[in-house]
């Protein structure tokens, strides 16, 4: 086989190299050395791979893969990587190769009447959107809406799956600008020929500004949401009358009288922060995260209602999201284009221990994968959403299918990304090879 050709690159200097995989058939290539151009890029490196796949297997269809030396990315070409990390180029050189994370399809753009301010994809069966005209939505694939959440008289800005992989009757909360949560139930899997209108089975009252977050607690108990009177507030999520709970009266609709509404009071209220608290997080039932418009991201006990960890990184923060490895690295974007990363595991936590810099505008949302030490998420202003690995500085992937600011992001089903933005338009990207990094440490 001619390299050069297959490659598309070429230089006479040649250097012995033995391709390997933890991927299963038919992503498997033959484990002797071979000598290949030194000047092979990323882009060489999988034209090469899938020519030595296809000699093999004829319908076998070529895709994009990605290359780690010594566990590390390469995003240059070979000559200059080995160059950078003091590698000899006189040994046989170990390169492992892996499924590029990148969308291998894109769906239909779902329509909405304002901007898409909020998603949820943390449920396989369904996916939540919050929108600028006050409605929330519940959608089972794109395009196919199956419930329309009404009663906010302001922009939703923030949506929560309660219990994401429950029984039938789902249950979630959504935020507004209205200063209010409400809670919602619904069956998922009744057959729908158009949505079906919701009302909210709970209202929740007292914060004094706009709600910005709201976040779930692990057991479905309760949800603490955040806002612009810098406050936190933590609330249950019971549908019976409980000591703070106060019953709305019914309303009449024409002659039919419609069931009351419960009223909810805040049980606890987290002051600290003194700006506007613009994320939430929940990871764990005894702690609460909080991002803030005051630079600050601040760690609290839910029992006691103290603070307990204060990072301060000199920029506003929009978003929030606690993951990647032993589900401790915390990841915030705010008001420049970098994604921040910090291990609190680590003496002097101050200091971000990664920071990616590709977007050009503010970070609207970040999100790690559930089933991935390394993989994450992050959307911005400038109309994109980008896939990392905190192996390589660069992203994985661009996705570019908004034309306007993009104002939330999410995993879905582990290969699909769900994304919401200024165009109105609530878009998805699928087929995204995810799930073979599943343990810590493989490939």
């Amino acid at each position: 086989m001619n390299m050069n050709e297959e490659s598309g690159e070429g230089s006479a200097r040649r250097i012995q190299v033995r391709f390997v995989t933890k991927l299963n058939a038919p992503f498997i290539v033959p484990s002797t050395a071979i000598a290949i151009p030194v000047d092979l890029t990323r882009f060489g490196l999988s034209s090469l791979v899938n020519a030595l796949i296809q000699s093999n297997d004829a319908d076998y269809q070529p895709e994009p893969f990605d290359f780690l030396i010594d566990g590390e990315f390469v995003r240059m070409s070979l000559e200059e990587f080995l160059l950078v990390k003091g590698i000899s180029a006189e040994r046989i050189l170990e390169i492992e190769y892996t499924r590029a994370v990148a969308p291998r399809k894109e769906e239909d753009p779902s329509l909405h009447d304002d901007w898409v301010s909020a998603v949820d994809g943390s449920s396989s069966r369904f996916f939540l959107t919050g929108c600028y005209d006050g409605l929330g939505r519940v959608w089972k694939g794109a395009g196919l809406c199956t419930h329309l959440l009404e009663g906010h008289s302001g922009a939703i800005t923030s949506v929560s799956i309660i219990n994401p992989e429950g029984l039938e009757t789902v249950t979630v909360a959504t935020a507004s600008k209205d200063r209010t949560l409400r809670l919602w139930k619904f069956n998922t899997e009744e057959p729908v020929n158009q949505p079906m209108r919701v009302r909210a089975y709970k209202i929740l009252r007292g914060h004094k500004s706009a709600v910005q977050s709201v976040a779930v607690q692990t057991s479905g108990e309760m949800v603490c949401s955040a806002a612009w009177d810098c406050t936190i507030n933590l609330w249950q999520t019971n549908d019976f009358n409980a000591e703070d709970d106060l019953v709305s009266k019914k309303r009449k609709i024409g002659d039919q009288v419609e069931d009351s509404q419960l009223e909810g009071e805040a049980f606890t209220t987290l002051v600290g922060h003194t700006q506007c608290v613009s994320s939430v997080v929940w990871p764990q039932r005894e702690s609460i995260f909080s991002a803030s418009w005051d630079h600050s991201i601040r760690k609290w006990d839910v029992e006691t209602g103290k603070n307990l960890t204060d990072i301060f990184c000199g920029k506003a923060l929009n978003c929030l999201d606690i993951g990647g490895e032993g589900s401790v690295l915390i990841a915030a974007g705010g008001s420049d284009p970098v994604i921040r990363i910090w291990d609190p595991r680590k003496p002097g936590t101050s200091a971000p221990v990664f920071q990616f810099a590709s977007h050009t505008s503010w970070v609207s949302a970040c999100k790690w994968h559930d089933q991935s030490w390394f993989h994450l998420l992050s959307a911005s202003y400038d109309g994109k959403v980008m896939l990392w690995d905190l192996r390589t500085a660069w992203p994985l992937s661009v996705i570019e299918s908004h034309s306007d600011k993009v104002l939330s992001a999410d995993w879905w089903r582990s290969d699909s990304v769900i994304s919401g933005g200024a165009d109105s338009r609530l878009c998805i990207s699928s087929e995204i090879p995810v799930k073979s990094w599943l343990s810590p440490w493989s490939g």
